[in-house]
């Protein structure tokens, strides 16, 4: 996994350095490393994979989107990343009824952690709330449709901001994001790629697992038994052993599937 740094991002750390705010900048650093991470764990969990995190002075942002699998899968991805942030939340104020003493040093954390879970949760693209939100409007309506719709409000949330900005706060803050709404309304999704392990090869050699799953079982279920680290043989039992395959055939054989179609 590669993290990347925009230009615009170091010259911010700079300028945080220089003029005192280089703590406060690690911390919203750290969070919003925290909850790409939780996108990264839950997206190889469904069989996919993220090649890198990209560091950006609006914030990180994982290279993958949910595209090209189903509706509650993808809720439940967009949704990873937030939960990280909501519990981190809850974790730091537990953390104040037990040792109040904390609160000092750890008020920063919690701030960022909600500032995080807000904004994510606003139903705008590409945020992760309006990534899920969109996954409900295509139960009701198209998928064009739906993307068009969240596109939308993402501007009517761009402008907004940037009423708010000229009318009451004069937070240069707010003008960024605006423009990282309205941008982002205009950009193309970044397809996933599949998760493929064996694609590569390990300089020391590999233990070899195997596995045992049922005949009727799917991709995406065989999917959550990999993770690089050992060579994985899956065997397939109903009645008696039906059939056995490697990883490798396993990831042929996926190139032509969903991950949510049945193996045998």
């Amino acid at each position: 996994m590669k993290i990347t740094l925009h230009p615009l991002f170091i010259a911010l750390g700079i300028a945080s350095a220089i003029f005192g705010g280089l703590p406060v900048f690690l911390i919203y650093v750290l969070t919003a490393l925290l909850h790409e991470c939780g996108h990264v764990f839950c997206a190889a969990r469904l069989g996919y994979s993220c090649s890198k995190i990209s560091l950006m002075p609006y914030g990180a942002a994982a290279t993958c989107v949910t595209d090209g699998i189903s509706p509650w899968d993808e809720i439940k991805l967009a949704l990873a990343g937030p939960a990280v942030n909501a519990f981190l939340a809850v974790a730091t104020a537990g953390l104040w009824w037990f040792f109040p003493i904390t609160y000092a040093y750890t008020d920063t954390v919690f701030q960022a952690n909600v500032v995080m879970l807000v904004i994510n949760l606003m139903p705008a693209h590409p945020l992760d709330g309006g990534r899920a939100a969109r996954c409900l409007a295509c139960l009701f309506l198209p998928e064009k449709a739906a993307k068009i719709i969240l596109r939308v409000l993402g501007g009517l949330l761009s402008l907004s901001m940037v009423l708010l900005f000229v009318f009451a706060v004069r937070n240069i803050t707010l003008l960024a994001f605006a423009a990282f709404l309205l941008c982002s309304a205009f950009e193309k999704d970044v397809r996933l790629s599949r998760i493929n392990f064996s694609a590569v090869k390990p300089k020391r050699g590999k233990e070899i697992k195997h596995v045992m799953l049922s005949g009727s079982s799917t991709f995406k279920d065989a999917l959550r038994h990999l993770n690089g680290s050992k060579y994985v043989i899956f065997q397939f039992y109903s009645d008696g052993l039906l059939d056995e395959i490697t990883e490798d055939e396993l990831y042929e054989m996926l190139q032509k599937k969903s991950i949510y179609d049945k193996i045998l």
